[in-house]
């Protein structure tokens, strides 16, 4: 009886199961595979650095990766002067268009996207799909039909003629939905129009700030692709006062046969034209990095 009493009494072991154990090797080859790509991208700019550091006599006689006569300020100081500061009015082009154009591509794609994630109407899907093919059109396909239609209207070599088409961001339109879908309740929505907000009101003061964190995702993504686009510039533009800060460095590099100082200049202005990204994405990082996270669990 006292065997039963004790059996019947006994608790199960309710210890809680530990999840699969990390192995040793399995650690030590992530580390190692991260390890590979990080140096992958941070020598590139290390060299990039060193070079700047140099004159042209030292950057092909001194060891590529190390200093030798410290440089780099009488360097800016000769590329900011160079061509009357011509390299000055490019990084103000491409802060201008980068910025200018991610802000209203920002805007534009949370507007759409709030607008497919939260509004019933026909052919709502038809046009989801739509975007989702616009994602997977390369914009160099774009580059000769937008100069063909811009060229109608006399806007090639403006201004506009980069703007204007970095404006349309549909991988922005998509996140945007997939985000508001996710974190912006109809409850609350519905709590704005009772109280008499418009829905423009409801979309600027209540749904735009619960989606802020994907919005910066998807300006931080735009910014960087407008700052690096070549293609679009190299065909639309012709006067050397538009140039963004890469397609002038890239017109530097291919005069290098014939002024040989140019070389030094493209790499000092190489490495300062990386900076405004590097200064953004620390900037906006965390709210990149919430983001993403805040929209796989909502």
């Amino acid at each position: 009886m006292s065997l039963l009493t004790r059996t019947a009494g006994a608790t199960p072991d309710l210890a809680p199961s530990r999840g699969p154990r990390e192995s040793l090797l399995s650690r030590g080859a992530a580390l190692l595979v991260m390890g590979v790509f990080t140096l992958y991208f941070l020598v590139p700019i290390w060299w990039l650095f060193i070079a700047s550091t140099k004159d042209r006599g030292d950057l092909l006689t001194t060891n590529p990766l190390w200093f030798a006569d410290g440089n780099f300020f009488a360097n800016i100081g000769d590329l900011l002067n160079y061509g009357g500061g011509i390299y000055v009015r490019w990084i103000g082009n491409s802060i201008a268009y980068a910025g200018l154009g991610a802000l209203l591509a920002t805007i534009f794609a949370g507007m759409c996207g709030y607008a497919l994630a939260k509004y019933r109407f026909r052919g709502r899907e038809t046009y989801f799909n739509i975007v989702l093919g616009g994602v997977l059109v390369p914009a160099t396909a774009l580059a000769l039909p937008l100069f063909l239609l811009f060229s109608q209207v006399n806007l090639t070599n403006t201004f506009w003629a980069v703007l204007l088409p970095s404006i349309v961001s549909p991988f922005g339109v998509y996140l945007s939905r997939i985000y508001a879908s996710a974190s912006v309740p109809d409850e609350l929505i519905e709590a704005g129009r009772i109280d008499g907000a418009s829905e423009v009101r409801t979309f600027f003061t209540i749904s735009m700030r619960l989606m802020m964190p994907a919005l910066i995702t998807v300006f931080l993504f735009q910014f960087v692709a407008i700052w690096n686009n070549f293609f679009l510039p190299l065909i639309m533009l012709r006067s050397e006062e538009l140039f963004p800060v890469t397609f002038g460095l890239y017109t530097w590099n291919t005069q290098l046969n014939q002024i040989p100082e140019l070389r030094t200049y493209v790499l000092v202005g190489s490495f300062l034209s990386i900076v405004p990204l590097i200064a953004a994405f620390l900037l906006l990082q965390r709210f990149w990095r919430n983001g993403l996270g805040s929209g796989s669990v909502k």
